[in-house]
């Protein structure tokens, strides 16, 4: 399920108050695209994760790194996603990945 629109980066929370139509309508999209395959679970937040980190978008790699976190699983599996990317992606596309990730998993490691 998507995020709600006060959770959203400010650019994405901005469109979605300003137009919850389409929020709506992307949100239920995003869904239909998950239950359309037998991929659930932490499998697919981790596919969808680097699918983020495929397309360098650092506001979904955050949001899908912050799923992942809700969802158990843990920074080491997110950090290897990022690894991953490295044979793929390059270098500095992987480790560009890994401190997005960090961004988050660094909010979350703190009291």
């Amino acid at each position: 399920m998507a995020e709600a629109p006060e959770n959203l980066p400010s650019g994405a929370s901005r469109v979605a108050q300003t137009y919850p139509a389409v929020w709506t309508a992307f949100a239920a999209l995003g869904q239909t695209c998950a239950e359309a395959g037998p991929i659930e679970g932490h499998t697919l937040r981790l596919v969808k994760l680097a699918l983020a980190i495929g397309a360098l978008s650092e506001g979904a790699v955050h949001s899908h790194t912050r799923r992942a976190l809700a969802e158990g699983i843990s920074k080491d599996e997110l950090k290897q996603v990022a690894l991953l990317a490295i044979p793929t992606l390059g270098f500095p596309q992987g480790v560009k990945a890994l401190t997005w990730i960090e961004d988050v998993t660094s909010r979350e490691s703190k009291p």
